[in-house]
C-alpha cells in the first residue's frame, strides 16, 4: 500500500522475506532516496495485533511519529 501524499509505503511481509533481507534493504533504500518512508510489518503482527499495527500506521500518517 502506498500513501503518495504522505510519502509513506506500507508493506506486509510474510515468511518469504526472511530470506531476502538484502533485497528488502535495497528496495527500502531506493524508496527512501525518493523521499518515501517504508513501514514494514510481518503478517504475524497483523494477524495477532492488528490494533497496534493500525495505530502505528495512523501515527505515521498523522505526523505523530518520533522519526521524521
Amino acid at each position: 500500500m502506498c500513501a503518495p501524499r504522505k510519502k509513506v509505503i506500507i508493506e506486509l511481509d510474510g515468511s518469504q522475506h526472511l530470506e531476502q533481507d538484502e533485497y528488502d534493504l535495497e528496495r527500502t533504500a531506493y524508496f527512501e532516496s525518493k523521499g518515501y518512508r517504508v513501514l514494514r510489518f510481518g503478517n504475524d503482527a497483523v494477524l495477532s495485533d492488528l490494533d497496534s499495527v493500525l495505530n502505528a500506521v495512523l501515527q505515521i500518517l498523522n505526523g505523530n511519529d518520533a522519526k521524521k
